[in-house]
């Protein structure tokens, strides 16, 4: 009887310690395209070159992901995608990944990859804020304070850059808190086509529009040859960024997911703040001082109030 009840328990253990993993290097993977990007900035790149390169070696692998999440299965045909699904993915991917991302590496182009990263991280309290906005759902006082010690966090770290580096910050720390709130207008509005769609073959479609506005984008504001002056460090940062920071950190958090759910694997998105610190330190060159540590501690711990509560 116990070693019948046992075999269970250690495959689910098993299982609990894979998605662990998994979320982990995940996250990690996640925080470190901010460290390509300013790499890749270094060697003189505007954003919009940059971040078409990232799409255009991205959208090859989120096609074959839309594909092979929307094909037949032991006989169970996906749901066909109508026009009001087409007009819900063209409006993700034009937040979520295409805005959401632009204004990212353009204000990355005047903050530190720790600030960005930060500032990126209160995406659950701006969620919280749509739905006050939007659909007036109550915020509970436990919720307020974890917002209140979130954004105090970041205006912390944001008031020393400023006393260091001028006030080329504030345009950077806007423009990405834009981009914060583009993607959490994507997760806002997200619910309904994830559990029509699955969230595998949502996150294919979407992110190949978004790759697709990107290149797009370059097109129009900038000349085809250009791309051949571009230094090629650029062009192998930006293989990096697609494959390590985009498409593979996609599949590891979805991975995770279905082992330990998506509350447990947001907690452990945690460590992207303080592997983007440690980063940014050890690659970049960023200073380490008490003001980001101090920082980095108080977002943390805001948002994690902010979700235990709503979890409760």
């Amino acid at each position: 009887m116990d070693s019948a009840g046992a075999a269970p328990k250690t495959v689910a253990n098993r299982q609990i310690a894979t998605g662990l993993v998994l979320a982990i290097v995940g996250a990690i993977a996640f925080s470190g395209k901010a460290i390509i990007v300013k790499l890749a900035y270094r060697h003189g790149v505007d954003a919009v070159t940059l971040i078409m390169l990232r799409m255009v070696f991205a959208l090859p692998f989120f096609l074959v992901m839309a594909w092979w999440a929307g094909r037949s299965r032991a006989g169970v045909t996906p749901a066909a995608l109508t026009r009001q699904d087409w007009l819900g993915i063209l409006g993700l991917g034009l937040t979520g990944y295409y805005l959401a991302s632009f204004l990212d590496f353009a204000g990355l182009q005047y903050v530190t990859a720790s600030l960005e990263r930060l500032i990126l991280y209160l995406n659950p309290t701006l969620v919280l804020l749509l739905g006050w906005v939007l659909l007036r759902k109550r915020i509970s006082p436990h919720q307020a304070w974890g917002m209140a010690i979130s954004y105090g966090g970041v205006l912390l770290v944001f008031g020393h850059e400023v006393t260091l580096q001028g006030a080329d910050v504030g345009l950077g720390a806007l423009l990405v808190f834009l981009s914060a709130v583009s993607y959490a207008i994507y997760l806002f509005y997200s619910g309904e086509l994830v559990q029509r769609l699955g969230s595998l073959r949502l996150v294919g479609l979407a992110t190949s529009v978004a790759c697709v506005l990107c290149i797009a984008q370059y097109v129009v504001l900038r000349p085809l040859d250009a791309v051949l002056s571009v230094a090629p460090q650029v062009v192998w940062l930006s293989v990096l960024n697609a494959i390590l920071c985009t498409v593979v950190p996609v599949m590891l958090v979805m991975m995770a997911i279905e082992r330990i759910g998506s509350g447990l694997a947001a907690q452990v998105g945690m460590v992207g703040p303080m592997s983007t610190m440690l980063m940014g330190v050890l690659l970049l060159g960023e200073p380490f001082t008490v003001w980001l540590v101090c920082g980095t501690g108080l977002v943390l711990a805001g948002v994690a109030v902010c979700s235990r509560a709503r979890a409760t």
